[in-house]
């Protein structure tokens, strides 16, 4: 009798790994809302991302660089707010970690490196001139997001910044999804096309 691996297995977990990363902004959404009261928002998210990074190591026995990176500001940035009862630090952290990518993104390009391929390269196979063009564009969408928070922030109320920064949730998503065809159309032969993390994972 011939034993077949785990498929569903692995698929479970992928919907488990994108349940985690979404949960904590989800829940401050949630908390926020249903309160109005944005400390308290604040105290959930700061528990939300500890219990996601726990959780997507129990799921995977690791965590994943930008969740993990993205949890770890959560933790620190939300810590801060909590501390000085201040709701800037929360909000300030959405263009620390989305300019912090981009430059990491674009920097390393400009460099002569793929940062997206050290991230991905084990699961997806393309050429260099590929990797470089599509570090490129998840660097512009990381400076985008980076600069429309600022924006936002700046100029809007808490409920309209809240709202905003539950829209870059989807956003995110449908921006990886953009990038699948340029993907199908440069991956090597015998690889399976594969959806990329998108590039908002957690809060």
């Amino acid at each position: 009798m011939t034993d077949t691996p785990p498929a569903p297995a692995k698929k479970n977990a992928a919907w488990v790994r994108t349940a985690i990363d979404y949960g904590a902004p989800v829940a401050f959404g949630v908390a926020f809302f249903a309160t109005k009261n944005f400390q308290t928002a604040t105290w959930v998210l700061v528990a939300a991302s500890a219990l996601a990074l726990i959780l997507g190591y129990v799921v995977e026995r690791r965590v994943a660089l930008l969740p993990l990176f993205s949890g770890v500001m959560a933790l620190i940035f939300g810590t801060l707010g909590l501390v000085f009862h201040s709701d800037v630090f929360v909000k300030v952290k959405v263009t620390v970690v989305n300019a912090a990518l981009a430059v990491f993104m674009i920097g390393g390009v400009v460099t002569g490196r793929a940062p997206l391929k050290a991230l991905m390269g084990e699961a997806v196979h393309l050429p260099d001139a590929a990797w470089r063009t599509l570090t490129l564009r998840y660097g512009g969408y990381f400076a985008f997001a980076a600069a429309a928070n600022e924006l936002v922030r700046l100029t809007q109320t808490t409920d309209m910044w809240v709202k905003f920064r539950i829209g870059l949730l989807p956003l995110a998503l449908l921006f990886s999804l953009s990038q699948v065809p340029f993907m199908m159309k440069h991956i090597a032969k015998g690889d399976e096309a594969k959806t990329p993390e998108p590039p908002d994972a957690g809060f």
